[in-house]
């Protein structure tokens, strides 16, 4: 359904409103008391005309008006009238918040083309508001003048500015512009790898303010999702690490820089061929099994490795094979593993979250925050078997022992991408990838389109092989047009001319039909070219 824009009128729009004020006034700024009902109500409400934004039954956005003086910048300010026109015919802006997860689309800016109508409709020319002090930038771009000194408390500190009638007028022509901007933003349909599409709550809570690393509700949210996350993978431990994926592996790395004997890494595709350079990096000794991207690299191969080399103490490999979809037989390899008593290693960035995977007997594996666990980048999860303990030899931020005597917090952390990450986790189901991925495919199959691989690749990526006379710049560039954000751009997709879809993320049936209906318009614009 569409947002409904309005002035509030009915019981429970106020009660929402009243809730809305308590989450942005009491628990966000802190201006007032918190109390048990989660209510508060403005001390003018009686004379305030409120102008929401509303999504299905729930009002996701408010700013309040009024005209009844004396105005709260009146108790604030000795003689405000000394600093208006004469001419003034002011009213008072109040209590302008939107919902955390609706604050980068288009609500605000609608919002405020609606108060803008009225104030004009009731002749208002100048319009006050106490600007909170970090969103001043924002009032300025609006037309706002400042005046006066900064009031309030060191805890919330306020700007009284004001916005003239001209100004009024002049801003419904900047801000139809940046609807019409906001609106093609917030539109768009993300099928990429990272940055994912995400669910809405998690964008709710990663815009709560942050909290230090260091208190016991940090401390004990970690806690739970280390847990959570050993749970999904059947892992003992589990350190959540600010990062990425590349350091997740260069602490792998460190690792197995401190067990004697050779490894053996294996490679047929970009992330496999990563993982060499994460090895000789670190002066690794290891062989290596390579082969031609998307070539399968088979369990007999690797036995025959192990066989001719009983030197070899550890396998590294990636599960998923992001550059192409391809899935390793983690299963197997661990069977082979437990046969030649080698220690496996795994990079399950792009797995974790899609498939099933368990961690059991896995010495080491990685995963990150912003792919399949459908968060946002930033966070590394490293999983590892055996109890760790800090090792001076190594660099301290990629010492895991570090992370495990510090409960989880050796460093700095960030408490929005965790609680981001716990949201996150409460949505993953891997099941669903398998019937989202055989849609995709039956879809390209039937359109002319080819793709890697079979239903044994990962459901949580699809690599689309084009044709000589469609490069995957202008299919991903055609698609980018439609709002449709596709992977093309890397260097390794641009020079095979691949693109691929990504269902790692938050994705609806509506969604992937769009991509279906852009792909089909596709088909007939480049064919025409030809």
């Amino acid at each position: 359904m569409e947002f409904v824009y309005k002035i509030a009128s009915e019981q429970n729009e106020f009660e929402q409103i009243y809730k809305l004020n308590y989450q942005t006034f009491v628990e966000e700024i802190p201006q007032h008391d918190q109390n048990e009902q989660q209510r508060l109500i403005d001390r003018f409400d009686k004379q305030n005309t409120y102008v929401i934004a509303k999504k299905n039954q729930e009002v996701v956005g408010m700013i309040a008006i009024r005209s009844n003086r004396p105005f709260s910048l009146d108790q604030k300010l000795t003689n405000l009238d000394d600093y208006l026109p004469s001419d003034a015919n002011p009213c008072e802006i109040r209590l302008l918040t939107v919902k955390g997860e609706f604050r980068k689309s288009p609500v605000f800016y609608k919002l405020v083309e609606l108060l803008v109508s009225y104030c004009l409709e009731k002749k208002y020319n100048m319009a006050l508001i106490s600007g909170v002090e970090q969103q001043i930038p924002l009032y300025k771009r609006m037309g706002f003048q400042a005046f006066g000194e900064v009031v309030g408390t060191e805890q919330a500190k306020f700007q009284p500015m004001y916005l003239t009638k001209e100004q009024f007028e002049n801003s419904t022509k900047v801000f139809k512009r940046l609807i019409a901007r906001k609106s093609n933003e917030s539109s768009k349909v993300s099928f990429l790898p990272g940055p994912v599409q995400l669910h809405p709550e998690v964008v709710k809570t990663f815009a709560l303010p942050a909290i230090s690393h260091r208190s016991g509700v940090f401390i004990k949210g970690m806690d739970k999702i280390r847990k959570t996350l050993c749970n999904m993978t059947e892992a003992k431990y589990a350190q959540v690490v600010v990062g990425t994926g590349t350091l997740g592996n260069d602490m792998v790395s460190a690792q197995l820089s401190q067990i004697e004997g050779n490894g053996l890494i294996l490679a047929n595709g970009e992330f496999g061929y990563r993982l060499i350079d994460h090895a000789s990096r670190f002066n690794l000794s290891f062989f290596t099994i390579e082969k031609e991207w998307n070539t399968p690299i088979s369990v007999s191969e690797i036995e025959h490795v192990l066989r001719e080399n009983p030197n070899i103490k550890w396998i590294w490999t990636v599960h998923c094979e992001t550059s192409t979809g391809y899935l390793f037989d983690l299963e197997k390899i661990e069977e082979l593993c437990l046969k030649f008593g080698v220690e496996l290693c795994v990079d399950a960035c792009s797995s974790v979250g899609v498939v099933p995977v368990s961690f059991k007997n896995v010495l080491m594996a990685t995963t990150v925050s912003g792919k399949a666990l459908g968060s946002y980048p930033g966070l590394v999860i490293v999983f590892h078997r055996e109890k760790l303990h800090p090792n001076s030899k190594l660099p301290r931020y990629l010492d895991i022992g570090m992370y495990q005597d510090y409960e989880g917090v050796p460093f700095t952390h960030s408490s929005n991408l965790l609680k981001a990450l716990h949201v996150a986790l409460q949505n993953v189901d891997s099941n669903i990838f398998e019937t989202k991925a055989a849609f995709i495919r039956k879809f390209l199959e039937e359109n002319g389109y080819n793709y890697l691989g079979n239903e044994a690749y990962s459901p949580g990526i699809i690599t689309i092989c084009l044709p000589s006379y469609q490069t995957s710049k202008m299919l991903g560039d055609y698609l980018k047009s439609k709002n449709i954000l596709t992977s093309y751009e890397s260097n390794y997709l641009l020079k095979r001319n691949w693109l691929q879809i990504s269902l790692m993320g938050h994705h609806s049936e509506e969604s992937i039909r769009t991509l279906f209906l852009a792909l089909t318009q596709a088909k007939t614009v480049f064919v025409s070219k030809v």
